[in-house]
C-alpha cells in the first residue's frame, strides 16, 4: 500500500479538502524554517556569543536548553491553553512571538536576559510543532497528506542544518547581535504571510487531558516515545557543541569545519527525501537501524580526528540518519494515533524537545567538566539505548504512513 493510500484512511476534518492548499503548505515550510533557525542560532555563536555576555561556552550553551524547556513545556500543553482559538490566527501569535525573541536575545546585555527571551522563542516552537501535523491534515486532500508533512518536516530539519553554518558564516561578517536580529524580522515577515495566506483553520475537536492519556495508552506508544527522546537526547548532546567537536581536529580550520557542517547539511536534506520515499516498505529497518548508525557516528568523531575521509562519513551518516529521523517518527505517531493528531504531535514534540534540553543542559555540564570526547561517548550511548526501546516498541503501532 502506497503513502498516500495509507493517508486515505486517516480520519480528516469533518468535510475532506478536495484539492491541497499547496501555498500554504509552502508557507508553514517557511515557518518551520525560520523558528528551528533561531533555534539553532547558537551552536554557531557560542564563542562570540560567551565571550561579549562575559560566561563560558557550556552556559552560553544553556540559550539551546531554555529554548527547548519551554516547548517541551508547551507542545503537549498548548491544546489545552487554547482549545477553540482557530489556528491560522494561534500560528500567527506564535510566529510574532518567535520574532520578538530573536530581537530580544539580540538587544540582551546579560546572559538572564538572553535566556528569558529564548524562553519565549521556545513557547512558539513548541506550539507549532504540536499544531503543525493536524494544520497539515486540514489543509491537504488525504492523498497529499504524506507530502504535506515532508514538506513542513523539511523546513524545520533545512533550519536545523543550516542555522549552524548560517551562523558560522554570518559571525565572519557581523557581530552576532545582528545575525538574531536579522532573524527576528525575518520570522516577523513569515507570521504576516502566515495571516495573509493561510485560510481559517478550525481547532480539533479533542485537546484535553483525556486526549493526552488516551494516545499515551495506545500500543507501544509510551515506550516508543522514550526511545526517540533517547536517541534525540544523543543527537543534541553531539549537535548543540558541534565546534567543540569539529575543534578535536585542529587542521580543519574555521572554513573547514563550517564545509563539514554545510555537508551534515546536504546529508540531511538527502536523508529527509530518501526516508519518505521508503519508510513505508522498510519501516522495520530504519526504526531499528538508524539510532546504531546514528550513536555509531557520534561516537567516531572523535577517533576520526586527523582522517579526513573517516570523519567526512561519520559526518555525511549523522547528517542522513537525523534528517530522516523526524519524518519516521511523526509519520509512525500520526499513524497510531490517527484520531488524535494534535495531542499525538504535541507528545512528539515534548520528547524532540525534552531531548534537546538534556542534551544542551546536560551536555554543557559535561563539556565544561570532561571534555567533549567524553560529551562524543555519552551521547553515542543515550542514542544507541533509545534506538533499542524505540526498535522494540514502534513496531507494535500501526504501519507508517510514508512521506512519498
Amino acid at each position: 500500500m502506497t503513502a498516500d493510500e495509507l493517508a486515505d484512511e486517516r480520519p480528516g476534518p469533518a468535510v475532506a479538502r478536495a484539492a491541497t492548499a499547496w501555498a500554504s503548505v509552502a508557507v508553514l515550510t517557511a515557518t518551520s524554517f525560520a523558528l528551528v533557525t533561531g533555534e539553532f542560532l547558537p551552536p554557531s555563536l557560542l564563542p562570540a556569543l560567551a565571550a561579549d555576555l562575559g560566561t563560558t561556552e557550556g552556559r552560553a550553551g544553556q540559550a539551546v536548553t531554555a529554548t527547548a524547556f519551554a516547548a517541551l513545556l508547551t507542545a503537549p500543553t498548548i491544546g489545552l491553553l487554547v482549545p477553540r482559538l482557530e489556528r491560522r490566527a494561534l500560528l500567527s501569535v506564535l510566529a510574532v512571538a518567535a520574532g520578538l525573541s530573536n530581537i530580544g536575545v539580540a538587544l540582551s546585555g546579560d546572559l538572564t536576559v538572553l535566556l528569558l527571551s529564548r524562553l519565549l522563542l521556545g513557547a512558539a516552537v513548541g506550539g507549532f510543532w504540536a499544531m503543525s501535523l493536524a494544520v497539515a491534515a486540514q489543509l491537504t486532500a488525504p492523498r497529499h497528506l504524506g507530502r504535506a508533512i515532508t514538506a513542513v518536516n523539511t523546513g524545520g530539519t533545512l533550519a536545523t542544518v543550516a542555522g549552524v553554518p548560517l551562523g558560522i558564516w554570518l559571525d565572519a561578517l557581523v557581530d552576532w547581535r545582528t545575525v538574531f536580529a536579522g532573524v527576528g524580522v525575518l520570522t516577523l515577515g513569515v507570521a504576516v504571510a502566515l495571516r495573509l495566506v493561510l485560510p481559517e483553520v478550525p481547532a480539533a475537536a479533542s485537546t484535553g487531558l483525556r486526549a493526552l492519556h488516551r494516545t499515551l495508552r495506545l500500543p507501544g506508544v509510551a515506550l516508543g516515545l522514550l526511545g526517540h527522546a533517547l536517541v534525540m537526547l544523543g543527537n543534541f548532546a553531539a549537535f548543540t557543541y558541534v565546534r567543540a567537536a569539529l575543534g578535536i581536529d585542529p587542521s580543519l580550520g574555521t572554513g573547514g569545519a563550517a564545509l563539514l557542517i554545510a555537508t551534515f547539511g546536504v546529508a540531511s536534506l538527502v536523508g529527509g527525501v530518501v526516508t519518505g520515499m521508503v519508510v513505508d516498505h522498510h519501516l522495520r529497518a530504519l526504526r531499528r537501524g538508524a539510532p546504531v548508525l546514528l550513536a555509531a557516528a557520534v561516537a567516531a568523531l572523535g577517533p576520526a580526528a586527523g582522517h579526513p575521509w573517516l570523519l567526512t562519513t561519520a559526518v555525511v551518516v549523522w547528517g542522513a540518519v537525523f534528517g530522516g529521523w523526524l519524518i519516521v517518527v511523526t509519520a509512525w505517531i500520526g499513524r497510531a494515533a490517527p484520531a488524535d493528531l494534535e495531542p499525538g504531535g504535541g507528545l512528539v514534540v515534548a520528547g524532540y524537545q525534552l531531548a534537546i534540553t538534556l542534551g544542551a543542559g546536560v551536555g554543557g555540564v559535561v563539556v565544561d567538566a570532561h571534555g567533549i570526547r567524553t560529551t562524543l561517548l555519552l551521547a553515542a550511548a543515550a542514542a544507541l539505548v533509545g534506538g533499542v526501546l524505540f526498535g522494540r516498541r514502534a513496531g507494535s503501532a500501526a504501519p507508517v504512513a510514508a512521506a512519498p
